[in-house]
């Protein structure tokens, strides 16, 4: 994965640049190189110096508002300006060990992610944040190949096929929409298309498109390969779903983790179950937490799983703003999951510890809780013909499954209503 580095806070004391990136390189294993340098730090910080192109970038007085007049300067006149000697001499220095000593921009390494390029600047004033933007559009690669159910799928490829990868409840309080953000990895996409929903084989059209910036949304008419997209969701999608023209494709699916903890959350309020069942069942559908469910229970008991415990604050605080539940919330004593797959009888017959309890995910995927890790490990040793795994990929096997079941004639439109 490729990485950019920006240090942020060049208009606070702090170490050095070369201390930093020294730092970067020790503590991330990384090889940096510098693409710009601050000129001066703290209270004398006054721009920076873009090496590539040899120019000083300075600052004037602020006015009243903050804002900054900027004004370019190359460095060969460095001397001649009305800057403190401790500065011009500092820049000065950094420039001649990084120009004998400093590494030189590698694009292979950057894409292969051994090789950092390095940006300092300061968020507050705005000031180097946009060279780093500049930067980012200037490296980083195109959209390339996706892996799929039927091998890599080139972006130059003339169908449509995009990704599903967020879900969003309520970006609308006032509407209770939902949105799914498709990444368009192929083709052209275009308003009121016909797509493939691969995971169910149904024709969707997709009328409403749309970009979403903070609160602002604009109606997109077309988009590309690395393009972002909101769909309106009126509950087709699903996080790792593929849509595309032509024959279908599958792409590579999320994975789903091995949670961490454990817990039974209930609606403290009887005459607000049915605004908590929702709530819940909109938040499982985008990502926030997982749910497992013991079918052999004599009462239907719901667990959320999440890898870190602050995930239950955010569900709570959701469910209590959007949906207006009060929820309690009760800890159970379970540390890790193992999705299980093997043949039918293993599968149906497990040596389990007396604590393990086999369950299913929101999923249907059957799966197995465990106290201790010595508890899972002994499992494993118990049941040799069945595959214990800490990860699933969302939707791979369900998704062949819903395809094959799924009537290939129905059609659908994907956001007709909210």
């Amino acid at each position: 994965l490729p990485v950019l580095t920006f240090v942020n806070k060049c208009d606070r004391p702090g170490l050095s640049p070369l201390e930093l990136m020294d730092q970067i390189e020790r503590k991330f294993n990384i090889e940096v190189v510098c693409r710009n340098l601050p000129v001066g730090s703290g209270q004398d910080f006054r721009g920076i110096v873009d090496l590539e192109s040899e120019q000083l970038h300075l600052f004037d007085e602020r006015d009243n508002q903050r804002r900054i007049q900027a004004r370019r300067v190359p460095v060969a006149e460095l001397g001649a300006l009305d800057l403190p000697e401790s500065v011009v001499s500092g820049v000065r220095e950094d420039i001649e060990l990084l120009g004998g000593a400093g590494a030189t921009f590698d694009r292979s390494a950057f894409l292969a992610g051994r090789q950092s390029p390095v940006y300092f600047g300061s968020a507050l004033s705005n000031f180097g944040v946009e060279h780093f933007l500049q930067g980012f559009l200037q490296l980083c690669p195109p959209p390339g190949d996706r892996l799929s159910d039927r091998g890599p799928v080139p972006a130059g490829r003339s169908q449509f096929a995009g990704f599903v990868f967020k879900i969003q409840a309520n970006l609308d309080p006032r509407h209770r929409d939902r949105v799914a953000f498709v990444r368009v990895c192929a083709g052209r996409f275009e308003r009121d298309m016909e797509a493939v929903h691969a995971r169910t084989g149904r024709r969707l059209r997709l009328p409403r498109a749309m970009r979403v910036f903070g609160q602002d949304r604009q109606t997109m008419d077309e988009a590309y390969p690395g393009d972002i997209i909101g769909l309106v969701n009126p509950g087709e999608f699903l996080l790792g779903d593929t849509l595309c023209q032509g024959e279908p494709v599958q792409y590579e699916p999320l994975p789903q983790f091995s949670p961490e903890f454990f817990a039974i959350l209930s609606c403290s309020d009887t005459s607000r179950r049915k605004q908590f069942d929702r709530g819940l069942q909109q938040l499982v559908e985008e990502g926030a937490i997982q749910v497992f469910l013991d079918q052999k229970a004599a009462r239907r008991e719901m667990i959320l799983a999440a890898v870190g415990e602050l995930q239950f604050d955010v569900v709570r605080f959701r469910l209590e703003s959007e949906y207006g539940t009060q929820t309690n919330l009760s800890w159970r004593p379970y540390k890790l999951a193992r999705w299980i797959s093997g043949p039918p009888e293993a599968v149906e017959d497990l040596k389990l510890p007396y604590a393990a309890r086999p369950v299913q995910d929101q999923q249907g995927f059957p799966a197995v809780l465990f106290q201790t890790q010595w508890d899972a490990e002994y499992a494993e040793r118990e049941n040799p013909k069945v595959q214990f795994a800490p990860v699933r990929l969302a939707g791979k096997e369900w998704g062949a499954a819903s395809t094959a079941s799924a009537s290939e004639g129905s059609e659908s439109t994907a956001g007709g209503s909210q």
